[in-house]
């Protein structure tokens, strides 16, 4: 009964993703449709640092690398389809950012592994011409990488921590380089570092990963939806 009971305490990968979604599905409602009540914003800035510590619990133990990052890149491309001939817009989602994220690793665990530091180093490089040189580059658009540069190493430095805590740590260290990046409000964020040291390592009774790619587009196109009805 004892273990039945340790294995119960905390949260599970599936609880908190479950409360990434929620907070993220506010922060959109904030910004599209009532960006006078900042409330929304605020609660918002939880869901980035939960999806980025699951993205890294992710990679450490999918059974297929590959499999794991095309499903994500493959709903980022969607995604970036419908932004571009909706909207004509350039700008990449948070799908895009992590689709990055899960490609850095793969490939810095690749130069770690092999001791190919080139490759690693091309890598690094490749994500930093992405993210803060060539939205310089396209200055005549709205081309940029949501969160930038630090958003994609979220979770890259998270993955690569050890212990529980070592990942907080890094964590943390992201997002304070976030809030020195994006502004006052992006500080809350550091909100979701006590929720995920709640994180008890399990993924939870169901599978729910298609629930989670899926709900990303979904509940933006609601969001679009009613703001067309209330703001026509």
């Amino acid at each position: 009964m004892g273990i039945a009971l340790k294995e119960k305490i905390g949260l599970t990968g599936n609880q908190l993703k479950l409360i990434a979604m929620a907070t993220m599905t506010l922060d959109h409602i904030g910004a599209y449709l009532l960006p006078q009540v900042l409330i929304l914003r605020i609660i918002g800035r939880l869901a980035l640092p939960i999806y980025a510590y699951m993205i890294a619990e992710g990679c450490r133990y999918t059974r297929n690398r590959k499999k794991y990052l095309l499903r994500i890149a493959g709903l980022a491309a969607v995604c970036q389809a419908v932004y571009f001939f909706a909207m004509g817009s350039l700008y990449q989602c948070i799908l895009v950012t992590f689709s990055m994220g899960i490609a850095l690793i793969y490939a810095l665990d690749y130069a770690e592994k092999r001791k190919k530091w080139a490759v690693g180093l091309v890598a690094l490089a490749a994500a930093f011409f992405v993210c803060s040189i060539l939205p310089d580059l396209l200055s005549g658009t709205d081309f940029g990488v949501d969160y930038g540069i630090w958003g994609v190493l979220l979770p890259v430095l998270t993955y690569f921590a050890r212990s529980k805590w070592e990942k907080l740590g890094m964590l943390t260290l992201g997002l304070v380089m976030l809030g020195v990046s994006y502004g006052w409000a992006q500080w809350f964020a550091l909100v979701a570092v006590p929720l995920l040291m709640l994180y008890n390592g399990q993924r939870g009774k169901h599978a729910m990963g298609m629930v989670f790619y899926l709900y990303y587009p979904a509940h933006l196109m609601v969001i679009y939806l009613l703001g067309l009805v209330l703001y026509a």
